[in-house]
């Protein structure tokens, strides 16, 4: 296990998967990540790497060659290498394998650089093309935060906050896990979203066009909350398992499967392409108060 520390907070990351494990306040004396509860859902932030989403038929098509791992991907599944560490950072990284290279075709570098700065954690993605030919991929963030934050509160005290007024649809995604490619009118006039356990019956909340750059979870009794920031993210999805006491807010560079997705890992909606040698990279970050 990985711990990072300093005044404010206490982090801890497992290898398997470079999965955050805890986010704890030393101040406000709080925990923010999910348990990871195995009566609802046994995880607190995997890793999507290199697929967002669900995969149509469980596979994909490049090069005349069908290729298939599960949803969100392989990364979430493998022990990353610690490539540094210090008090307030880590980087841990992931690289082609043969165990890789049956799922996934190309050969990459996927670091994954947690740091540490007063309330806020920044989580930084970096993808390299170690190959010679074009690489099709998409990275995505999946942590639970814990809602309620304390045990004398109730879930439906708390609510989400955005950064901008929104107007803007959801895609809802089918009993097969593919996304519809038609939205339905969801955020109107409006940049507070109140939490209700019945919000996620149908699965997650998807959105393609939010203008807001940061999302908050906030509640009616206290100042105590977080917010998420995904500045170049550009999709999110909102989800969590049914009637668990969590919330994910997921920025994503990539999107699952629609139901009229081609098979073609070329053709896949939201798909970041990158070019021998080239490097990608996006952060989010968490400020916990």
């Amino acid at each position: 296990m990985i711990i990072l520390n300093n005044e404010t907070l206490k982090v801890s990351i497992a290898t398997l998967g470079a999965e955050l494990q805890n986010i704890y306040n030393k101040q406000t004396g709080l925990e923010y990540l999910w348990d990871a509860n195995p009566a609802f859902w046994p995880r607190r932030s995997p890793v999507l790497f290199p697929v967002v989403g669900g995969i149509k038929n469980g596979g994909y098509d490049y090069n005349g060659k069908t290729y298939h791992f599960n949803r969100h991907g392989f990364a979430k599944e493998m022990e990353f290498e610690v490539e540094s560490k210090s008090e307030s950072s880590a980087t841990l990284v992931l690289k082609t394998s043969d165990a890789s290279l049956n799922m996934y075709p190309f050969y990459f570098k996927f670091s994954i650089v947690y740091t540490i700065i007063g309330n806020e954690l920044e989580v930084k993605y970096v993808v390299e093309n170690k190959g010679t030919e074009l690489m099709y991929f998409s990275v995505g963030a999946h942590p639970a935060f814990k809602v309620p934050l304390t045990a004398n509160e109730n879930y439906d005290d708390y609510y989400l906050s955005f950064s901008e007024e929104e107007n803007a649809g959801i895609y809802p995604i089918a009993s097969d896990g593919l996304i519809l490619n038609s939205s339905v009118p969801y955020l109107e006039n409006t940049n507070k979203l109140p939490l209700k356990k019945e919000l996620f019956y149908n699965d997650a909340l998807i959105f393609k066009d939010l203008k807001s750059t940061s999302i908050s979870i906030l509640n009616n009794n206290n100042k105590n909350g977080l917010t998420v920031s995904y500045e170049g993210m550009p999709y999110m999805g909102i989800w969590s398992f049914r009637d668990a006491d969590f919330v994910c807010i997921e920025p994503w560079c990539g999107l699952g499967d629609t139901e009229t997705t081609t098979g073609n890992i070329v053709d896949k909606e939201g798909i970041v392409v990158l070019k021998e040698a080239e490097t990608f990279s996006r952060s989010w970050k968490v400020a916990v108060f």
